[in-house]
């Protein structure tokens, strides 16, 4: 069958001939219909996270929509490696999959799930956030980021600092009722709009300097003032792995740092809010920015450089 491949860490995955997949006992062979290539697929095909495999080659991919030996489409993941998503077949547990609501859109929903789903752990299980409480997206103007903002309001927020790089997508993501946009290079007015108040949650899609930045907006001089507390959840990592942490502010602004991902939250957890999730898609009440490429292209779409969520049909 044909498949993107990683060959070579480090390397951009190729198109190639991959073999079959072999299911064993409880386990089913899919039949691919679209796949997302998030960054945890991205960073998993570099050798850069946690969940990467050891063994070469093997096709990356974590979650997709397929269709399934009995001719139902859903969606499915946990592929077991070294099949990926990124296949014409691969072979899941028969357990794991959720037939998608009538109307959805494949392609749609394999853009759509992986940062949705990243959104829900992360806001719901991880920061516990609030009803009125307030929000900053640190990176909103990325696909991930763009839906957090969507999502916010629905999920309690009373207000959202959406804060990213994109000109034209800050413009858009500050019309909405209830957003403040903000440039990350504009730190004056960044520091004016959290103000005394600050904000309740950090959703951070970047870390590295950008999380310095806000960290340091964040600290309180003083020995006199009482801050409320700041749950900084740390989802991302696209503008780098590491940062340099000051020990002052985990002591002048009450910052909690939590991480959110694949390990942070019970995966049963996770697949039982899959079919609520779904049906928000299905709805049309929140969708990914994406562009749909089929298979025989994945390996050139792979190194082009756009904000919309790559989506591999086959």
């Amino acid at each position: 069958m044909r498949a993107l491949v990683v060959k070579d860490v480090g390397a951009s995955p190729v198109v190639a001939d991959f073999a079959e997949p072999d299911p064993g006992p409880d386990e089913i062979v899919v039949e691919m219909l679209a796949a997302g290539v998030h960054p945890i697929v991205r960073m998993i095909a570099a050798g850069r996270h946690y969940g990467s495999h050891a063994e070469l080659p093997f096709v990356p991919g974590v979650d997709g929509i397929g269709r399934l030996p009995d001719g139902t489409v859903a969606y499915v993941g946990f592929a077991r490696a070294p099949w990926g998503t990124l296949c014409e077949r691969t072979v899941i547990p028969a357990g794991w999959s959720i037939p998608l609501p009538a109307g959805a859109d494949p392609v749609v929903v394999a853009a759509t799930m992986n940062p949705l789903a990243a959104v829900w752990m992360a806001l719901v299980h991880r920061a516990a956030l609030k009803s009125g409480e307030r929000l900053l997206v640190l990176g909103a103007t990325g696909a991930s980021g763009r839906l957090a903002v969507q999502l916010a309001a629905g999920m309690g927020a009373g207000e959202v600092v959406a804060v990213g790089r994109n000109p034209a997508v800050l413009e858009q993501l500050g019309a909405a009722p209830g957003v403040t946009a903000v440039s990350l290079s504009d730190t004056d007015r960044l520091a004016g709009v959290l103000g005394e108040q600050g904000v309740d949650v950090v959703l951070d899609y970047l870390w590295g300097p950008p999380a310095e930045t806000v960290i340091g907006l964040l600290t309180r001089t003083g020995l006199t003032h009482h801050a409320t507390g700041t749950r900084w959840v740390q989802v991302g990592e696209m503008a780098g792995s590491r940062m340099t942490l000051d020990a002052t502010p985990l002591r002048s602004s009450g910052l909690t740092l939590l991480g959110s991902g694949a390990g942070s939250v019970d995966p049963r957890v996770v697949a039982g809010a899959i079919p609520e999730l779904l049906g928000m898609v299905a709805s049309g009440s929140v969708a990914a920015e994406l562009r749909a490429v089929p298979l025989a292209d994945a390996g050139t779409a792979w190194d082009l450089e756009d904000p919309r969520r790559l989506v591999v049909t086959f």
